[in-house]
């Protein structure tokens, strides 16, 4: 079971820790839930699902963990995954559901809380090329990116999805707890994936302004746009074009609508 899990828990927190690596390291919080609204006579609306997970998907294996208690195995299931060095590299050890859940839910938003996601930042520090009046977005910056971007390049989304339904209660569970009681984890991933689809290609040298002690875009559309598309023009367009062919290939296992670009 500790195997299995983590080829769901596992795939997707690298998916979604790899457009988190290198944000700029401001005092961010998470945007606030949406407001749901009410029915006239004062009951909580029920949102209509989406993207419902199949009945009765993903292989018979032993029950679930309770997601309290979810730590230990999902640690050590990464490890065997993509190895020990990798895994204590790469990840935090402590609330990785949880900590997946946060990410998922603000990488759509203009605002990330940096202190709850689930990955390590990689050594070294934001390069930018130029002075203060006149900077880039140095491309050395890309190739900081390399080991990430292997486990990514070798996840099997088939295998991944089938798990990821099998397991998916651990994730609803999470996802009701961070203040969504009526939510749907599931419309809510695909949500943040076709915003991560969306990201602008940008090829030519990304200009930067620092009006302050962090770097921001210097073209006010790039700016403008959400957590995870400013961190995947981070990563710089080879990189960023490898994470959103295996987010095509999760979608269309998991999802019940058509993507729109």
């Amino acid at each position: 079971m500790r195997k299995t899990i983590w080829w769901v828990g596992g795939g997707l927190v690298v998916i979604a820790a790899v457009v988190l690596f290198f944000s700029w390291r401001a005092n961010q919080k998470s945007a606030p839930p949406a407001a749901v609204a009410s029915s006239p006579e004062g009951q909580v609306a029920q949102p209509a699902i989406q993207n419902p997970i199949p009945a009765d998907s993903g292989p018979a294996v032993q029950p679930l963990p309770e997601l309290e208690a979810s730590d230990a195995p999902l640690q050590s299931s990464l490890a065997e995954l993509i190895g020990k060095h990798s895994a204590d590299t790469l990840f935090k050890p402590e609330q990785l559901v949880r900590h997946l859940v946060v990410t998922v839910d603000n990488l759509s938003r203009k605002r990330v809380a940096v202190e709850l996601r689930p990955n390590k930042p990689l050594p070294g520090s934001f390069m930018a090329s130029g002075d203060e009046q006149h900077s880039t977005l140095n491309p050395a910056n890309y190739q900081r990116y390399a080991p990430v971007i292997q486990v990514v390049q070798m996840l099997n989304t088939k295998s991944l999805s089938s798990l990821y339904f099998h397991y998916y209660p651990l994730f609803q569970q999470a996802y009701q707890n961070l203040g969504y009681p009526n939510g749907y984890f599931n419309d809510r991933l695909v949500v943040t994936i076709d915003n991560l689809l969306a990201t602008p290609d940008v090829t030519g040298d990304i200009v930067l302004t620092r009006p302050n002690v962090m770097y921001q875009f210097a073209d006010s559309n790039l700016e403008e746009l959400s957590a995870g598309q400013k961190a995947m023009l981070r990563m710089g367009s080879a990189n960023a074009g490898i994470v959103k062919a295996k987010l095509r290939e999760l979608r269309a296992q998991i999802a019940s609508l058509p993507h729109n670009p």
